[in-house]
């Protein structure tokens, strides 16, 4: 099965660390080089050095802190912003180029040790993750009972249409730069010659 036994939110190997560290809320490994979590605020330095991090993708189109900006700067660390509205009825809806993007993003594993957030890490950060979960061909089910988790209390029926809906074949990979858990992928694999995200 391509289904992992990942940890959950608040998980007791999280929580261990919170004594010394303070980890951003649901903060998880998504998958070897991938982690997600809500905004990263100051308190949250700290830990966010022991992750090692080589970029910061996050959806929140808003301009980041003056202080976060200085951190990444500081740290060497790459901001990718792929701004995504959340999917909210009745109006809004998550643009598919977006997501498209940002998984592109997430799936070159020259940008390893990445950390991918939102505002809360639970709505847009839970499709762009079951976005990837379809990439990794996990089962429908498994994919939703994830997004539930992190989603609590407020899981939304559209954000797992929008999952369900939504067209891997338009997800490009470098076979390059791909990750080496990346086994089988049901997304469109780019020659090695492609030419290189800049850097």
């Amino acid at each position: 099965s391509s289904d992992l036994d990942l940890p959950s939110p608040g998980s007791p190997w999280i929580c261990e660390m919170d004594d010394i560290l303070r980890p951003m809320e649901n903060f998880a490994m998504v998958c070897p080089g991938i982690y997600r979590s809500s905004f990263p605020l100051d308190k949250n330095f700290e830990f966010m050095r022991t992750l090692r991090l080589k970029a910061v993708l996050t959806l929140v189109p808003e301009d980041m802190p003056e202080k976060l900006s200085v951190f990444y700067a500081r740290n060497d660390i790459r901001l990718f912003q792929v701004g995504v509205p959340g999917n909210k009825e009745p109006f809004v809806d998550i643009p598919d180029d977006r997501i498209v993007e940002a998984l592109g993003i997430l799936l070159d594993s020259r940008n390893y040790p990445i950390l991918v957030h939102c505002n809360k890490g639970k709505h847009r950060t839970g499709c762009l993750i079951g976005c990837l979960r379809k990439v990794q061909n996990w089962s429908h089910t498994s994919i939703c009972d994830e997004y539930q988790r992190y989603a609590q209390p407020k899981a939304r029926a559209l954000d797992q249409q929008f999952i369900e809906l939504f067209d891997v074949s338009a997800v490009r990979v470098h076979a390059r730069h791909k990750p080496a858990w990346l086994a089988t992928a049901v997304c469109t694999a780019l020659p090695a010659t492609a030419r290189p995200a800049p850097s």
